[in-house]
Formats: C-alpha cells, structure tokens, sequence
C-alpha cells in the first residue's frame, strides 16, 4: 500500500470502528439518554416500563424493553394524568414529571455478583461472535428459564442443567468475558429481552441433532441465532 493512500485508509477504518461501537453500545443505555417512541429497544425501555409499572400504569410481567403498543399506551395515560400532552414519546417533558428517586437505575440488580459473571460467561461462549443485541438475546433465554416453572430457578441451575449449553462442555464458559458481554448481561438482567421471551436458541448451520429444537415455535432470528419458545 503507497503511503500517500495510509493516512485515508486510517482514516475510514477508524470510521467504521466508532460507527460499529456506536451501534452496539446504543442498545445499552440508560433512561433519559434519548427520545422514546414506539418501535425502539433497548435498556432504557425497560427501566421506562419498569417505572410504569411501578407507578400502576403497566404490567411488571411484560417488561421486555421492546417499546410496543402498550408501552406507549400506558405512556400515554401517565401524560395524560399528568397534564402533559399525550404522544406517547418519552421526552425532556416527561422524564421531567418523574420523580428522580422513582426512575430505577441500570446498574441495579437482584442478582448478586457471581451469578451475573457466570452469566456474562455463558453470553460470551454461546455469543462471542454476536452483536450486542443477539449476546443479549442469549442472557435473555438463560433468565426466561429461571422464571419459568419448567426449569430450575437460579442463574446457576440453569447454566449448569446437563446438556443445555455448550459454553459449559467446551470449557468456554471458563474464559474470562469481555466488556460487551458483562454489559449483555447487565441488559438482561435491566429486562431487556429481544429474544421475546424464547427459552431456546441455536445456530442452524452447525448445530447437530436439530430435530426436536427445530420443530418449536420460531419467537425470532438474531445474528446466526434462531430462538424459539
């Protein structure tokens, strides 16, 4: 490469870096960070529904940070009982309404220290290659379970049940996790779940045995993911 061309070639490639971190680190942000409106995703959805539902306005069992009719519903109603105009697009206007002690934070977590580092672990062996919102994706399945009654009802349990992630038998789960995986789990555990409430996932070009998985029911593709129910 001449020297002259160097310079330009720096140049894009230091572009398209920041773009590439821009785009993953977008999913993860806090709420207040930007306007809400339907159609979007991300943490800063579920704390918004997470301090809705804790104001009475939405079900704390549908936080999943996707910003749906719903969510813009009771948005609208919170406006509206608040003198403020009903659009539905979380805003300057609205976020000043809350109060700052009501908004939850993104660094909080039921989940103490461990279990999110295993988390992040199993994000990271099952997902390294992914982009955040399918490493999130990932953590999100691994949650569903605990909460669903067919499956054990810890981190640990769930991770470690016999045959259900590879992470744990390539050893890959022993790798420390990188940054965008300790914040893949961080989200999950907020509630974002763009999974949609899938309790599986697989690569369909090198899974084996696909027989059973691939007849459940398809909730979405992500990445070189599919995740099913």
């Amino acid at each position: 490469m001449e020297k002259r061309f160097l310079p330009l070639f720096l140049m894009v490639f230091l572009f398209v870096a920041v773009l590439s971190y821009s785009v993953q680190a977008s999913f993860f942000v806090d709420l207040g960070d930007r306007i809400l409106r339907k159609g979007l995703e991300g943490t800063d959805v579920a704390l918004l529904q997470q301090t809705l539902a804790a104001k009475g306005y939405y079900d704390p069992g549908q936080v999943d940070g996707l910003f749906g009719p719903m969510t813009e519903k009771a948005l609208k109603q919170f406006q509206r009982n608040n003198g403020l105009t009903a659009d539905g697009i979380f805003g300057p206007q609205t976020e000043a309404a809350l109060p700052q002690e009501e908004v939850p934070s993104a660094s909080r977590s039921d989940f103490n220290r461990d279990e999110i580092l295993l988390l992040a672990r199993v994000i990271h062996g099952e997902a390294r290659g992914e982009s955040f919102k399918g490493q999130v994706a990932v953590g999100a399945v691994v949650l569903n379970r605990v909460e669903n009654p067919e499956f054990p009802n810890s981190i640990r349990e769930v991770v470690m049940e016999d045959g259900q992630f590879c992470a744990i038998f390539d050893g890959q789960v022993n790798y420390f996790p990188e940054e965008k995986s300790l914040e893949a789990a961080r989200a999950a555990l907020t509630g974002y779940d763009p999974s949609r409430g899938a309790l599986f996932f697989y690569n369909p070009v090198i899974a084996t045995n696909t027989g059973w998985i691939s007849r459940r029911p398809v909730a979405t593709r992500i990445g070189n993911h599919l995740f099913t129910y």
